[in-house]
């Protein structure tokens, strides 16, 4: 399994710069939803500290988690791809300090500066690509254990 991508420590210094520009700091308090399957994705995160459950409504009273999210971890990726509604939902396991991006002035920059738009659609596909790899191992997992109970 290969290592997590850090998106900001992944862009060069000067990609980096004009991207932190955009950012606002932003904390949520433990068991905060910060996003909802279904909702506009208009916005996402860095997590600076903290940590943050992904998760799948399975039936109106369960959820399920997908993920966990930590420190340096992009938050939210539904924002770069039609129809721009989040896939899962998130939840603050801990008091969350994160770096906020407001996706549509994220993509204007990418439109001004494409060197750092190609370098930033670059590191999401790495990111969903791992998370891709994390969540089948899991999969794999819990289906290996099921068979055993058969």
């Amino acid at each position: 399994m290969t290592k997590a991508t850090k998106l900001l420590t992944a862009l060069p210094q000067p990609q980096r710069d004009r991207l932190m520009g955009l950012a606002h700091e932003v904390s949520f308090p433990e068991d905060c939803r910060i996003f909802e399957a279904g909702g506009d994705a208009d916005r996402f995160w860095v997590i600076r500290s903290g940590a943050v459950s992904l998760d799948q409504q399975v039936t109106p009273e369960r959820r399920v988690k997908v993920a966990g999210l930590g420190a340096g971890d992009l938050l939210g990726w539904s924002w770069l791809f039609p129809p721009y509604r989040w896939d899962f939902g998130a939840e603050a396991f801990s008091p969350v300090r994160t770096y906020e991006f407001e996706a549509g002035a994220v993509l204007v920059l990418c439109e001004e500066d494409p060197q750092l738009g190609m370098s930033l659609i670059r590191l999401v596909a790495e990111i969903l690509a791992h998370r891709l790899e994390v969540t089948r191992g899991r999969l794999l997992e819990a289906y290996q254990m099921q068979r055993r109970t058969w």
